[in-house]
């Protein structure tokens, strides 16, 4: 029996088609994906499916039934649940708190009854494996646990149909790997699962079928275990693509970056980065690999002068910038591509023009001697690395960036910091998110840095992009360098003892 019709389904925005007559059906009691490039239409798609747009033309059916689903209530009372890329949590409130908002128990003397609604939430919790503490605080909770708080809020509401939207983007891989686990659970217990991924191993290891858009139009619907990785993503990128990393031997100048003996306090007021040294020399990618939380953040913040360092030196071209401004930092030559995109990366109420000249306004040609912007030069320009970048957006440069997928806003991002020129390019989790083919091209131009002889730091989560980008790879674990090897000498296994704190 199919769970879930959607039929025809379009939705236009202001200068852009989403979705162009749309076809999805999927059966109930199985995992299905729903792949395609960023900007292909599947969160659109997905917030039809649960009432946050209304199609501008189409047909829906739920269990058979023809349905208007016309607000997140109507979705809700149809049993569909949605977890959003970008999680929907209070963060001072406890794990109940969240779950039950909008929907609070009372006693039979109209007071909250927050000790049935724990009960609730740690039956669930067991009947699911998903070891949340009922009264446990936001703030104090891992993403991957947030997470979890998410899908209980949408078992706790009584969802069949459970839509989740890149849920993978933030975790670590053993969270990836525990909420594949939680999905597979999910479908023994009869629930119908959706998901937004680009990750073609995960479609392999949690997917019965896939559905595929590609500019806003259906491709296809496979059966996953008939389908090879590369056959996926050509069909979602429209040619084949080249999973290998190409790049020649590197050839390493003198020292960029030097980190010496480098202390820096975490959140929780002990040293998050505690005695570390490093280099990075020119003409070479420099990976930091291990398991998020080792403070590989914190280290990054404190390059980029985002923390105070409490002691020890950062060195950039042989200056010792530790005590410095960000402006003078990047003055000097520091690009930085942060983890976050939305915190530190992108003002998202500005145009895609304003944000590509966040750290170049002041100069010339994009102001004058008065200190005054000159539109047309910034728009223009912005014209250029749109078309260099491979930038898609619906109005061009006028764009909000708010509304561009977040794979194109890691594209601004990105060609805001390579325009610049940088010495040294930090670049952080630079491919969470984002489908196979803006993966290859952001790995294309890192190595194309490097070979005109830029210092790249490399920090990322997944080891395939350390040990295919990087020229030599250090492991943190619990803030200190456990090794520094060569890649010719790296593999997994010898990686991922260092990150566990075997010292090399």
């Amino acid at each position: 029996m199919l769970a879930i019709e959607m039929l025809e389904i379009t939705k236009v925005f202001p200068g852009v088609l989403a979705n162009d007559r749309v076809n999805l059906r999927v059966e109930q009691g199985e995992i299905h994906a729903l792949l395609g490039e960023n900007g292909a239409g599947k969160s659109t798609l997905m917030s039809i499916l649960f009432g946050l747009y209304e199609p501008d033309s189409g047909l829906i059916r739920i269990w058979g039934k023809a349905v208007k689903i016309r607000s997140p209530n109507d979705a809700t009372a149809l049993r569909i649940g949605m977890v959003h890329q970008h999680f929907k949590l209070v963060h001072n409130f406890t794990v109940t708190e969240n779950i039950v908002l909008g929907l609070e128990p009372h006693n039979a003397l109209g007071n909250l009854d927050l000790r049935s609604a724990e009960k609730r939430v740690a039956e669930l919790s067991e009947t699911y494996g998903l070891a949340v503490d009922p009264r446990a605080r936001i703030e104090n909770i891992t993403v991957g646990m947030q997470q979890r708080v998410e899908i209980l809020k949408i078992l706790y509401r009584d969802a069949d149909i459970l839509i989740f939207d890149e849920p993978t983007a933030v975790l670590t891989p053993q969270e990836i790997d525990e909420l594949l686990a939680i999905f597979r659970r999910l479908k023994s217990e009869g629930k119908t699962i959706l998901f937004i991924t680009h990750k073609l191993k995960e479609i392999k290891a949690a997917a019965d079928r896939c559905t595929v858009l590609r500019r806003g139009k259906y491709i296809d619907t496979l059966d996953v275990s008939k389908t090879g990785e590369a056959e996926l993503a050509e069909k979602m990128v429209g040619r084949a693509v080249i999973f290998r990393i190409e790049k020649k031997q590197a050839r390493p100048g003198g020292v960029v970056l030097k980190i010496e003996d480098l202390t820096v306090i975490g959140a929780k007021g002990t040293p998050a980065v505690s005695g570390l040294s490093l280099d990075v020399r020119a003409g070479e990618v420099v990976g930091i690999a291990g398991v998020d939380g080792n403070g590989q953040s914190e280290l990054v913040a404190a390059i980029a002068g985002l923390l105070p360092v409490k002691s020890g030196r950062v060195l950039l071209k042989g200056n010792d910038v530790s005590k410095e401004s960000i402006r003078n930092r990047n003055e000097r030559g520091l690009g930085l591509v942060p983890e976050d995109r939305h915190r530190h990366g992108l003002v998202l109420d500005f145009r895609l023009d304003e944000n590509l000249i966040l750290k170049s306004f002041r100069r010339r040609p994009y102001s004058n001697r008065a200190g005054f912007l000159r539109f047309p030069v910034i728009f223009r320009h912005a014209e250029t690395l749109i078309t260099d970048f491979d930038i898609r957006a619906g109005n061009g440069p006028a764009t909000l960036a708010k509304s561009m997928s977040g794979g194109n806003q890691q594209k601004v991002i990105i060609a805001r910091e390579i325009d610049l020129s940088p010495e040294l390019l930090i670049v952080s989790q630079p491919t969470r998110g984002l489908d196979v083919g803006a993966i290859e091209y952001i790995h294309r131009r890192i190595v194309e840095e490097r070979d005109k002889g830029r210092a790249v730091l490399l920090v990322s989560f997944e080891l395939d992009e350390i040990l295919g980008l990087c020229d030599r790879i250090a492991a943190l674990s619990k803030g200190q360098v456990a090794g520094v090897l060569p890649v010719e000498e790296a593999d997994e296994r010898r990686i991922g003892a260092m990150m566990g704190g075997v010292h090399a």
